[in-house]
């Protein structure tokens, strides 16, 4: 199906933004965006006369569907809390594709989310990129995995030292990171000689999700707020080699020449908060701005439910106010974190062979007066606001034209 969305003020990300223009769709893939594009005859028309046309937003670091809301705990599968070292563990596994969360970032105009475990465990599990909309979990998928999660500092020491056990202090959190990554470099050194000798070999499943990390085939991404546990967190990467991204970053300001140089993106926020904990207290939002000037490549996150999806925009929206540059901004949320976890080649910008995850805005998303008007995710439209009613009105994803719905 063939869909043109015409005279809008079209904001590419990756290009200047286009008065008046047009985004073609073709199967659910962007074919062509432009002043001049040529609409087949035939096309559907979606006119967005006196609206903005962005990418749909990218949220690098949540929890919805592991983390239900409402749901108590039912809805509970943030954390496998039964062993520090939980890296064979899959997000994948436990998203409910129902959460209301989902509902809620395609009204902030948010339709990938990067779905994290949490931060109990040292070595949290493996990550994964969805859309916002679907019957199943394969219905939603974007990757599979995207990132191994760890997490340094208070979450894991407080967990397991109230079991006194290890780890209970930042000493047992590192020594545990190094323990693990070790016996996946022996683990590995010992399946390669068994396949040289043609021999049988067992696997195992923690190692085999380490093992990826290593050979660089998905990035680290590293709980960590404090500037001690950031500069723990360049350590071991320099140790071990893997690439890093720092997650939450509330101290990353006062690293920031160092990342920078390093180029080790960080994922920031969440900054709609208040100081619960020490490792926040330096929680502020002029926090982006600072690090995007010593350049540092930077995404914003509200580490959902902890701050709701939907204002996402609204985090980027205070940072500009406190600094931050207005196109970094949304860069932030878009091609930033799209790129940084290795999702650009299908997400974060309006450009051809993208998927057509387009969001028709009522006017500048950083205007917190505006809203999502328009939500397509591959082509296909799974939100609209009603100004009737002032109600945004969700596609059901759990039944089709074809079925009945009572």
């Amino acid at each position: 199906m063939t869909i043109a969305v015409t005279n809008g003020y079209v904001v590419p990300v990756d290009g200047e933004p286009i008065d008046g223009g047009t985004v073609l769709i073709d199967n659910g893939k962007i074919v062509a965006v432009g002043a001049d594009v040529e609409v087949p005859e035939g096309a559907e028309i979606v006119d967005a006369t006196g609206s903005w046309v962005l990418p749909g937003f990218v949220e690098a670091h949540a929890h919805v569907g592991v983390y239900e809301e409402g749901e108590g705990w039912a809805g509970q599968d943030t954390n496998e809390m039964t062993d520090p070292v939980t890296a064979k563990v899959r997000a994948i596994d436990a998203i409910n594709p129902d959460d209301e969360g989902f509902r809620d970032a395609l009204s902030g105009g948010v339709t990938t989310l990067v779905v994290k475990p949490g931060s109990g465990n040292v070595i949290g599990g493996h990550t994964v990129a969805v859309k916002a909309w679907g019957r199943t979990v394969e219905d939603m998928l974007l990757r599979d995995p995207v990132s191994m999660k760890s997490a340094l500092g208070e979450n894991p020491k407080r967990v397991y030292g109230d079991k006194k056990v290890m780890p209970s202090t930042r000493l047992g959190v590192a020594a545990i990171i190094r323990e693990a990554l070790t016996k996946a470099q022996d683990y590995k050194a010992r399946k390669e000689h068994a396949a040289g000798e043609g021999k049988p070999f067992d696997r195992d499943l923690t190692n085999e999700a380490l093992v990826a990390v290593l050979d660089g085939d998905v990035p680290w991404c590293q709980h960590s707020h404090r500037a001690d546990d950031i500069a723990t967190a360049i350590r071991l990467a320099d140790e071990f080699g893997y690439r890093l991204v720092i997650n939450h970053g509330t101290e990353a300001h006062l690293l920031a020449d160092l990342l920078a140089e390093r180029d080790i993106p960080v994922v920031t926020g969440p900054l709609i908060v208040g100081r619960s904990k020490v490792e926040v207290r330096r929680r502020d939002f002029r926090n982006p701005g600072i690090l995007a000037r010593a350049g540092v490549r930077i995404a914003l996150t509200t580490d959902a439910p902890v701050v709701p999806i939907n204002f996402l925009v609204h985090q980027a929206t205070f940072a500009v106010k406190e600094g931050l540059d207005p196109v970094e901004a949304i860069r932030s949320i878009t091609v930033n974190p799209a790129e940084m976890l290795d999702l650009g080649d299908r997400v974060g910008a309006l450009k051809p062979g993208l998927d057509a995850d387009i969001v028709i805005w009522s006017g500048d998303p950083l205007d917190v007066m505006s809203r999502a008007m328009r939500v397509f995710i591959e082509g296909r439209e799974v939100y609209h606001f009603d100004e009737t009613t002032g109600l945004g009105v969700t596609k059901n994803a759990f039944y089709t034209e074809a079925m009945p719905t009572s």
